[in-house]
């Protein structure tokens, strides 16, 4: 048995928001084709993202808001045959095109069946090369690159639909995950630790709640002062909380390479991190782990930190 699952599917190229945005197909190709030069794809269970119910979905959304995006890519998708609009904008940075409807559903379906494989004892855990990433999408409103939130779907489907009593998610991302806190905040049965550049977009998350652990870093902070933070601030909570299963909102827009962000973690910081993680997994939740992609925009930073991530999980 391969440790680890990779799930992906092409539908999640075919979208993207116009010449020159960061947030475009070119990254899951430079990820598949680390993976291919290193070998490390070899070592990986690879299977297909499917279709992500809507009744699930709505785990973490609201059911106007989905059939808001759906009626958006329907007329895109009917526009595109008649010469329309190649585009229809939800905010300055993010847009649906005719592909985007299939695409969130397959990154959401990604994260969903990636729980089923991990709690079915298929494969001990999995990685989600999607896009559009998901942690920004709230309840009732879709932002920042993102529609639907993967990870914040799956951890409540973990514990609806698979009876677990407690989750953690881990989001590293360079940005907050505004919308994952949103549509968990509350929840006693979801544990968040996060740490993000702060002040930067979406410019909250010092607020927090009791089942957030939350840590805003000025820009320019290195990996080293990070990791200390973590061990600090996540690890006791996680040990206390002792989840069942863990998410990853694993955005690389931290590393130092990366134009979208002013952190300064490379690839060696993510794989400890993600060692970190997976210690508490298996001292609690079977190690079981499940990870999706959000942010990371500077392609070969990406490539690698995402490589590396992948290393540790699947024990490489």
């Amino acid at each position: 048995m391969n440790a680890t699952a990779y799930f992906t599917h092409a539908d999640c190229r075919k979208h993207e928001m116009g010449p020159g945005h960061p947030e475009c197909p070119e990254r899951l190709d430079a990820i598949e084709d680390r993976l291919l030069i290193t070998g490390v794809g070899d070592a990986l269970d690879r299977r297909e993202a499917p279709l992500a119910s809507l009744g699930d979905i709505e785990l973490g959304h609201d059911r106007m808001m989905i059939a808001a995006i759906r009626g958006l890519g329907d007329q895109l998708a009917d526009d595109a045959f008649a010469g329309g609009p190649q585009y229809a904008q939800i905010d300055p940075d993010t847009a649906l095109n005719a592909f985007t409807w299939n695409a969130i559903l397959r990154g959401a379906g990604a994260a969903l069946a990636a729980t089923d494989a991990v709690m079915a004892g298929e494969v001990e855990n999995a990685f989600c090369a999607v896009r559009p990433p998901g942690h920004h999408a709230c309840h009732d409103r879709a932002m920042g690159f993102c529609f639907f939130n993967n990870v914040a779907i799956a951890a409540k489907y973990a514990l609806e639909r698979h009876g677990l009593e407690r989750v953690a998610i881990v989001d590293f991302d360079v940005h907050h995950g505004n919308g994952t806190e949103d549509i968990i905040r509350g929840d006693e049965r979801i544990l968040m630790v996060s740490f993000f550049q702060h002040p930067f977009y979406p410019h909250g998350g010092t607020e927090g709640g009791d089942n957030m652990v939350n840590i805003p870093v000025p820009a320019y902070t290195k990996g080293a002062a990070v990791r200390d933070m973590i061990e600090a601030m996540w690890m006791p909570r996680l040990e206390e909380f002792k989840p069942q299963m863990i998410f990853i909102s694993a955005g690389f827009d931290a590393h130092r390479d990366d134009d979208l962000g002013q952190l300064g973690l490379d690839e060696q910081d993510y794989a400890w991190i993600t060692q970190r993680i997976k210690d508490v997994a298996h001292r609690h939740a079977g190690g079981r782990i499940v990870s999706s992609l959000e942010g990371g925009y500077n392609l070969q930073a990406l490539a690698r930190s995402v490589e590396a991530h992948i290393r540790v999980l699947a024990d490489l």
